[in-house]
């Protein structure tokens, strides 16, 4: 079945609750549902640690809040690791490491229009894991390979799991990192990116798709072999539907585009009125319209979400729950007055 669109709604996982029931119910009040990641409850929730289980070599404090890699851990580990690659619940998560995703997987979801889970991608789990000399693990050619194997594992083992539940079932990779690569001064570039994308993508089952916050090379992006991309709109729309040709093309071949228009941050919410950012989005869609493509047609491949996480708000919850009311009340407004649903 193909993948939603015509403005439901969905958000990104991670969330700033403590409550596993208020974070499940704020997922849920959402079109497109998914299992909140929840790295205030304990450090097992942060989706770096969630992406480690299993992973060989790899060291967590949890006295710390600190994940690193030994190289010698890997070596010792690897053959063990690699007598599981074919046993699936071997690269499922854990109890330990989310407190609310074997609760999600109990509900009955297959009257959503689609469920999503997630897991931190490769690039950035190379960024931000480091081994014994505080070199990240993406520049070691030894492990690279093996980590794109084993992060698609992870991928496939969840997203067969949900789609259990629901057949219009896809996965988020969470790629922060990719904002990076094309800083200039990574040290690890856009070939390197796309060679290693590529190859773990096409180890990874349908539907699949990417999120991230940051403003990577649209280009690049749109031109991954993807079904579903999740942007942060409210920061980045006005630079994103200037890559008309890329975006025409991606939309071409069947994908669906996320726009986070609602800001997280209580400081950006409360000073952004529903009516403005309603209108920011229409003049989007309407310069992609002149440029060629067809509103009505990109509505029908389009979502909407928060713009980006958040977990640094002083009333913690509050605005992130606020937030997600705004989206629902953002695709109620835009579905009847442009779409008559």
């Amino acid at each position: 079945m193909p993948l939603p669109g015509n403005l439901l709604t969905t958000a990104m996982a991670v969330m700033p609750h403590q409550d596993v029931d208020r974070a499940l119910k704020a997922a849920l009040s959402l079109d497109i549902p998914f299992w909140p990641q929840l790295p205030r409850l304990n450090y097992y929730e942060d989706m770096y640690v969630q992406a480690s289980e299993h992973f060989p070599g790899a060291m967590l404090d949890l006295e710390n809040q600190r994940l690193s890699f030994s190289y010698d851990k890997f070596l010792a580990e690897l053959e063990d690791t690699l007598g599981h690659m074919a046993e699936p619940e071997y690269f499922d998560i854990s109890p330990t490491y989310s407190a609310v995703y074997h609760e999600f997987l109990k509900l009955d979801l297959r009257d959503r229009p689609a469920i999503r889970g997630q897991l931190e991608g490769p690039i950035s789990f190379g960024f931000n894991v480091k081994d014994q000399d505080d070199r990240p693990i993406i520049f070691d050619d030894s492990v690279r390979p093996f980590m794109l194997e084993f992060m698609a594992q992870r991928v496939n083992t969840q997203l067969r799991r949900l789609k259990l539940m629901n057949d219009n079932a896809f996965m988020f990779v969470d790629e922060p990192g990719l904002q990076f690569v094309f800083s200039g001064v990574s040290g690890y570039g856009e070939a390197a990116a796309r060679r290693d994308l590529e190859t773990f993508f096409s180890y990874i089952e349908r539907p699949r798709g990417v999120h991230l916050c940051g403003n990577p090379d649209w280009d690049f992006l749109l031109g991954l072999d993807l079904e579903v991309l999740s942007l942060d709109m409210y920061s980045n729309g006005e630079r994103f539907v200037s890559y008309v040709k890329s975006i025409r093309r991606f939309l071409d071949r069947g994908g669906v585009i996320i726009w986070g228009m609602i800001p997280t941050q209580t400081e950006n919410f409360e000073k952004q009125g529903l009516p403005e950012l309603a209108n920011r989005l229409k003049g989007l869609w309407n310069t992609l319209d002149k440029a060629g493509i067809d509103r009505d047609f990109l509505l029908s491949r389009s979502l909407l979400s928060p713009a980006t996480c958040c977990l640094i708000n002083p009333d913690g919850e509050r605005t992130v729950e606020a937030a997600l009311a705004a989206v629902n009340r953002l695709s109620r407004q835009l579905r009847e007055e442009l779409l008559g649903l």
